[in-house]
């Protein structure tokens, strides 16, 4: 157990030891020749400073180049001209921007906050909590080869649907298993893994279900949106064959 230090004139110049600590308290007379060393070597470093500078350059707010000028007619004719010449522009605008709005039904998938949405126009009919990819990357030390097990983002529509899928293992469901990659194909297959529908969009990515769905709301999948039962059904029986899914 240490002890303790009492701080009287006799002892603060003493040194004091613990169990491999050293505390040292220095005289009056020295503090003061501390501090005036302290005080000679801030007015080096502020006198180096002034002379070579920080190494930023700084200017004028006030220099920076100004927005040219809007050229408005002072007449007032023209004024108003100007004025309906920019009105139309501006539902030329809108009527293309409306154009490009998706309409009638379609899926969104918002995979940071893991939330489906099933669309009608610009109204949202459901909201479903989901699973996105989970970011992680697997490699496999026997054949080098890498998975990234991201969710792509983009613009996507439902390709086909089944009812009942079963599930085709890939080679990195095998190596995350730290499992051989089977020769026979018919190893590969598994079913109930994928629950009641799958919504197959592209290059494998599927709208699926799980069996866990405590993980839902959590991003944690491979790269294909997971659903539970209920909110599985509702994309199935409101997504046929083309329905756009955007995904971001």
């Amino acid at each position: 157990m240490m002890e303790g230090y009492p701080l009287t004139e006799e002892n603060e110049s003493t040194p004091r030891r613990g169990r491999g600590v050293a505390i040292i308290f220095p005289s009056p007379k020295r503090r003061w020749g501390l501090v005036v060393i302290a005080v000679l070597l801030a007015a080096v470093a502020i006198a180096m400073v002034a002379g070579h500078g920080t190494g930023y350059a700084y200017g004028d707010a006030s220099a920076r180049t100004a927005l040219p000028a809007v050229d408005v007619p002072q007449n007032a004719a023209a004024a108003k001209k100007l004025q309906a010449k920019l009105v139309a522009q501006n539902k030329q605008l809108t009527g293309a921007l409306q154009k490009l709005a998706p309409s009638g039904t379609y899926i969104v998938v918002d995979q940071t906050q893991n939330r489906l949405y099933i669309m009608n126009d610009d109204k949202i009919v459901k909201t479903s909590v989901c699973s996105a990819g989970s970011g992680m990357i697997l490699k496999d030390a026997g054949s080098k080869r890498k998975w990234v097990f991201d969710t792509p983002r983009g613009v996507f529509k439902v390709h086909n649907r089944i009812s009942n899928p079963i599930w085709k293992k890939p080679d990195w469901a095998f190596a995350e298993e730290g499992k051989t990659i089977p020769k026979n194909p018919e190893d590969r297959f598994e079913s109930g893994t994928l629950g009641k529908y799958a919504l197959y969009l592209e290059d494998g990515y599927m709208i699926h279900g799980t069996l866990y769905t405590r993980l839902l709301g959590r991003s944690v999948t491979h790269g294909c949106i997971r659903l539970g039962p209920d909110d599985l059904q509702a994309v199935w029986d409101a997504a046929p064959i083309g329905t756009p899914v955007y995904i971001f």
